[in-house]
């Protein structure tokens, strides 16, 4: 299995009506990878994840998890997944439905193990229907590693976690990859991504529109951004500047040649008047709105 690529996509296509939810989807994923998987609402990520789960077939094309087909890599215990719309059963204590589902596996984690990864020790007695958002995401995580899949598929899993969970949450996932599995994760916290993934795939209309380290897909912006709190003029007309935006009090440059654009901001008429210049790269986000504008 190790050798064997994680998921395989060819020409993976849904629709719903006159929409086009996956569009001819070519994707492999090998194993041991870390991908998020990004992209606007409608993009496909959440079709895409079930088609891989095979909770819904597509309409064309394939999906393969280690060789085999979807459903049977989840009878297997290969793929584990956290569905952010996942609805745990309700009104019942945390302790017994990590207890009832472990009894459906073939080759369960020890529910020590189960209870430790997910940091749920001190809520095991809580009942599901008083769980706060960031306490439901644990017990699906729970649920998700339950079976010591090789695959897991996340989908916005720190939704409704303050900073310090998102924190420790990561710190866990970095362990329980350590071992080489492989993980597919779709956020809307960019840092995460670019943080956390080996890969990172964006898809646009269904349709994959850009596949990269975060590196390799801030790089598609280009050149450096030049900050600074600065009069109100039009700053697009410096030399070296691509684009000019003014946040609040701040003026913010894309620029082709940053080393242009601050010779000439240092030596020209307004110089005395800019304060707190700041030289950045572009971040991912700036590469993200740029793919799906």
């Amino acid at each position: 299995m190790p050798n064997q690529a994680a998921i395989t996509l060819t020409g993976l296509t849904k629709t719903y009506g006159s929409l086009t939810a996956v569009d001819q989807l070519d994707l492999e994923v090998p194993a041991g990878q870390i991908l998020a998987l990004l992209g606007p609402n409608g993009a496909g990520k959440s079709t895409a994840t079930e088609m891989i789960l095979g909770l819904t077939q597509p309409d064309a094309g394939t999906a393969h998890v280690f060789g085999n087909d979807p459903t049977t890599a989840v009878r297997r215990g290969d793929t584990g997944a956290m569905l952010q719309n996942g609805t745990l059963l309700w009104d019942t204590s945390v302790l017994r439905l990590l207890k009832m589902m472990r009894g459906l596996h073939v080759r369960p984690l020890p529910l020590s193990e189960i209870i430790e990864r997910a940091d749920l020790g001190s809520i095991l007695k809580s009942n599901t229907s008083k769980l706060s958002g960031g306490q439901a995401q644990r017990v699906r995580f729970a649920l998700a590693i339950m079976a010591d899949p090789q695959l897991l598929l996340l989908d916005e899993p720190t939704v409704g976690m303050d900073v310090d969970a998102r924190r420790r949450f990561w710190s866990t996932m970095t362990d329980f990859t350590a071992s080489g599995r492989t993980v597919v994760f779709a956020t809307h916290y960019l840092d995460e991504a670019d943080e956390f993934a080996d890969r990172i795939v964006v898809l646009n209309h269904g349709r994959l529109a850009v596949d990269g380290t975060g590196d390799e897909i801030k790089r598609i912006v280009g050149g450096r951004q030049v900050s600074f709190i600065g009069p109100d003029r039009d700053w697009a007309t410096v030399p070296g500047v691509i684009t000019a935006d003014r946040h609040r009090d701040r003026v913010v440059l894309q620029c082709a040649d940053a080393d242009t654009t601050l010779r000439a901001l240092l030596t020209g008429a307004d110089a005395e008047a800019l304060r707190d210049i700041e030289v950045t790269a572009p971040s991912l986000e700036d590469a993200f709105l740029s793919v799906v504008a």
